[in-house]
C-alpha cells in the first residue's frame, strides 16, 4: 500500500502522523511511504531520517493527498485538506465529528474512508488509541490550570500546593476516567486539595482506593457538582461519551456562583466541550475570561508536547496501520471488530451512530459496509 504522512497545519500542531521508526516498519513489510517534507520537525525528526527508514520525501501535501492510498493523521483534515480528500482513500487519525457538521459534511462529500483514532475500541469498552493522548491532556491540565490561576494571566493568584500556613487550592476534576485520573494524579502531586466527581461507583471505588487519603471522590449529581464547583479554584472538565458530544455540565449561570478568578480548564472542548461558556481556543491565545472566570480550551493540548505524544500515539496507531496495509481495511475490519468501531464515514455514508444521531444523518451499520 502507499502510505503517506502530511505535515499537520492545525494552529501549533506539531505532532506527526509516523515517526520514522513507523515508517521504517511499514516500510520493510513492502509498503511505500510517503513523507511531507518538514513534517517531523516538531518532534526533532529530520527528512534524512525518514529516508534512512525507507520514505520518500515529497514536497508539500499535493501528492500525497492525490496519490496514497492511506493518509495518516493526527488531527481532523483542516478545510484545505478536505478539499483533497477522494473516494477510495483512508483517511486515519483523530475526527472527533459531533461537535463538527462541517468537516463531517465535507466527508461525507468527497467519498473518504474516515477511520478515528478516538473511536476504535479495545477489550471492556477501552479507548486505547485515545488513551495516550488523554493521559498527555489530563496532565498537562493541571499545569495549564496552575499557570492560568496565577494573577498576571487572569487567575485567582492561588498557588495549587499552597505554602506552609496556607491552604492549597481546590481542584475539581469532573470525570474519573483516564483524562480525569492523570489530572488527580498531577494535582495531587502538585499538593492540591483535589476532588473527583464521577457517576460510575466503580470507577469512584478504583480512583478513591487509589488515591486514599491524598484526594477525596464524590458521586457526580446536580448538587453535589454545583457545591464542588462553587468552592473551586480550578476545574477540570474531563467528561467524555465515545463519539458523542460532551454533555454541558456547568452552565452559565453557575459561573456567577464561582470564585471569581477561578479557571476552568475543558479538555473535552475536542467533543464540544463539557461547559456551556466553552469555545475551543489554541496555543497562541489560550483563554478568555466570561464572567471573572478563566476558561481554558485548547482543542490540541498535546500539540505543545509533541514529540512525548506523538511516540505515545505511534505506539497505539502503528499496528492497525500495518494491519490495514496488509489485509486492506475491509478484510482488517472483518478480521478486528475494535477497528471496525473505528470507521465513521465511508463513500458518503455516516457509520457511527453517535455521529449520525447528533448531526442528523441517516446511519449506515459498519456491519452492512463491511458485508
Amino acid at each position: 500500500m502507499r502510505i503517506g504522512c502530511p505535515k499537520e497545519i492545525k494552529n501549533h500542531e506539531y505532532r506527526v502522523g509516523l515517526t520514522p521508526e513507523s515508517a521504517r516498519e511499514l516500510a520493510s513489510r513492502g509498503n511505500e511511504v510517503w513523507i511531507q517534507s518538514g513534517a517531523g520537525l516538531g518532534i526533532g525528526a529530520t527528512d534524512d531520517e525518514y529516508r534512512a527508514a525507507g520514505a520518500r520525501i515529497v514536497d508539500g501535501p499535493d501528492p500525497i493527498f492525490a496519490e496514497c492510498e492511506m493518509v495518516v493523521k493526527v488531527k481532523e483534515p483542516q478545510a484545505e485538506e478536505r478539499a483533497k480528500l477522494r473516494k477510495d482513500q483512508i483517511l486515519y487519525t483523530y475526527l472527533h465529528l459531533a461537535p463538527d457538521p462541517e468537516q463531517t459534511a465535507d466527508l461525507v462529500k468527497s467519498g473518504v474512508t474516515a477511520i478515528a483514532y478516538e473511536t476504535v475500541t479495545g477489550p471492556r469498552g477501552s479507548l486505547p488509541l485515545l488513551k495516550p493522548m488523554s493521559q498527555v491532556a489530563g496532565r498537562m491540565s493541571i499545569q495549564a490550570g496552575a499557570s492560568a490561576l496565577e494573577k498576571a494571566h487572569g487567575g485567582r493568584g492561588v498557588l495549587i500546593g499552597g505554602v506552609p500556613g496556607v491552604l492549597p487550592g481546590k481542584v475539581v476534576v469532573i470525570g474519573g476516567g483516564v483524562v480525569g485520573f492523570n489530572a488527580a494524579q498531577m494535582a495531587v502531586g502538585l499538593g492540591g486539595d483535589v476532588e473527583i466527581l464521577d457517576r460510575d461507583p466503580e470507577v469512584l471505588e478504583k480512583v478513591g482506593t487509589f488515591f486514599e487519603a491524598r484526594a477525596s471522590t464524590r458521586f457526580s449529581n446536580k448538587t453535589n457538582l454545583e457545591e464542588a464547583v462553587c468552592q473551586a479554584d480550578l476545574v477540570i472538565g474531563a467528561v467524555l461519551i465515545p463519539g458523542a458530544a460532551a454533555p454541558k455540565l456547568v452552565t452559565r449561570d453557575l459561573l456567577k456562583q464561582m470564585k471569581p478568578g477561578a479557571v476552568l480548564v475543558d479538555v473535552a472542548i475536542d467533543q464540544g466541550g463539557c461547559f456551556e461558556t466553552s469555545h475551543p481556543t489554541t496555543h497562541d491565545d489560550p483563554t478568555y475570561v466570561v464572567d471573572d472566570i478563566v476558561h481554558y480550551c485548547v482543542a490540541n493540548m498535546p500539540g505543545a508536547v509533541a514529540r512525548t505524544s506523538t511516540y505515545a500515539l505511534n505506539n497505539v496507531t502503528l499496528p492497525h496501520a500495518l494491519r490495514m496495509a496488509e489485509l486492506g481495511w475491509k478484510d482488517a475490519m472483518r478480521a478486528n471488530a475494535h477497528l471496525a468501531a473505528g470507521l465513521n464515514v465511508h463513500d458518503g455514508k455516516v457509520t457511527y451512530e453517535a455521529v449520525a444521531t447528533e448531526l442528523g444523518y441517516d446511519y449506515t451499520p459498519t456491519s452492512d459496509v463491511l458485508a
